[in-house]
């Protein structure tokens, strides 16, 4: 082998090497997600309409799967998180509030894993995102039960939600029970609750009053949280401000960034407002709370 074509080789297994091993898929349930009556049709992207950011719509997702991103081995540092990208539970914005947020936890040396939960809302549930919130469960216990395969430690399994993915991790943090019959061993061995939470512009938290939903119930059992919301967003800041609130009461702790202007939706996209480096802030609590040492 020359030097020139030794060089390139070593060069592209690096590359490889600090990229990580190519992502892989998993289906949540051996069989149809619970609850599934109706075929809804296969899966789609929206094209953006007139005027609307060109973002990646995914919609009608029945078949609910997580996408592993091992973090790359020189960088390894046995977390994991789990990506609830938002829309409304109608849409996934699957790409700058899933797979670009997936890349950037992989430099943290954070193995992150993309939740495809099913949207829109199914018909007579309850609560209203029941289908979302078995899927998120199941998802956080197959984690852990994959854990050793993945290189990570079940009691440093996150989860990082955007909008109504923000509802999701709140709902799949505080939800003591598990909304699903057990499938198999993992639910009969790991627990469903995320360790820690990281929360952009979390969605459908707060009454008419402003006040937290009653339905979301702190104690000092809770996990770390981790808020990020712009104060002129048409989503009110004023949840991630009544569920810091509560968990500074109930003695959790937590880490809350209001910023002035940003609006909605921007996920990992750069932008002129202060709010776009909120995934360094992320990052440095994460530091401090001692999940990125490895």
């Amino acid at each position: 082998m020359t030097r020139t074509a030794f060089a390139f080789v070593y060069l592209l297994c690096a590359a490889l090497s600090a990229r990580g091993a190519e992502p892989t898929v998993h289906k949540l349930w051996p069989g149809k997600a619970p609850g599934e009556t109706k075929d809804i049709g296969p899966e789609e992207y929206i094209v953006p309409k007139k005027g609307q950011l060109e973002v990646k719509r995914l919609a009608k997702v029945s078949e609910p799967t997580i996408t592993v991103y091992a973090a790359p081995k020189d960088k390894a540092n046995g977390t994991a998180v789990l990506v609830a990208p938002g829309g409304g539970y109608n849409i996934l914005a699957i790409e700058h509030e899933g797979t670009q947020v997936c890349e950037w936890l992989n430099s943290l040396g954070v193995t992150a894993v993309l939740l495809k939960y099913r949207v829109p809302k199914r018909e007579a549930q309850t609560p209203d995102n029941r289908a979302m919130v078995q899927d998120a469960q199941r998802a956080i216990t197959m984690i852990r039960a994959k854990g050793k395969d993945l290189g990570i430690d079940p009691a440093r399994v996150g989860m990082l939600g955007f909008s109504a993915g923000g509802h999701l991790t709140v709902c799949t943090a505080l939800t003591k029970e598990r909304l699903y019959d057990k499938t198999d061993d993992a639910d009969a061995k790991f627990g469903h609750v995320p360790n820690f939470c990281v929360l952009v512009y979390p969605a459908y938290l707060t009454d008419k009053g402003g006040s937290l939903k009653a339905e979301f119930v702190v104690n000092k059992e809770s996990p770390t949280m981790f808020f990020a919301h712009s104060t002129d967003d048409p989503v009110t800041s004023e949840g991630s401000v009544a569920l810091y609130s509560a968990l500074k009461k109930a003695g959790v702790p937590a880490e809350l960034h209001l910023y002035a202007t940003g609006g909605h939706g921007y996920g990992m996209r750069k932008t002129q407002h202060p709010c776009s480096k909120w995934p360094d802030r992320a990052g440095e609590w994460m530091q401090s709370r001692g999940l990125l040492a490895k």
